[in-house]
């Protein structure tokens, strides 16, 4: 069973996670964020960040690029400047992004 690890929204992070466990982040975080699994940015949360993960879920709002192995999810009501590099990418209907997109 995997385990998650949760930034809530009364904490701020500058600086580097690395991790194996899913996060997600209903907080603030600049720096890096990496992990083998899922990160998950909540509705409130904010990064400035780069993220390298499996696949990347945003709800909230990221300045900063993607890395995933898996898939990159740009959610409804989120929000993304920067780039993203990962085989899957679903950006959903009123998302907003901008940057550059590489699938290879």
């Amino acid at each position: 069973m995997a385990t998650k690890t949760t930034i809530g929204t009364s904490i701020t992070i500058d600086g580097t996670i690395t991790s194996k466990d899913d996060i997600v982040v209903h907080g603030k975080m600049q720096g890096k964020l990496t992990t083998s699994r899922d990160v998950k940015i909540a509705k409130e949360g904010t990064l400035e960040a780069d993220v390298d993960a499996k696949t990347v879920q945003i709800v909230g709002a990221l300045r900063g690029g993607i890395q995933a192995s898996g898939k990159a999810v740009i959610e409804p009501d989120g929000k993304m400047i920067g780039d993203i590099k990962a085989p899957r990418i679903l950006i959903a209907d009123g998302a907003r992004f901008t940057g550059h997109i590489d699938m290879g």
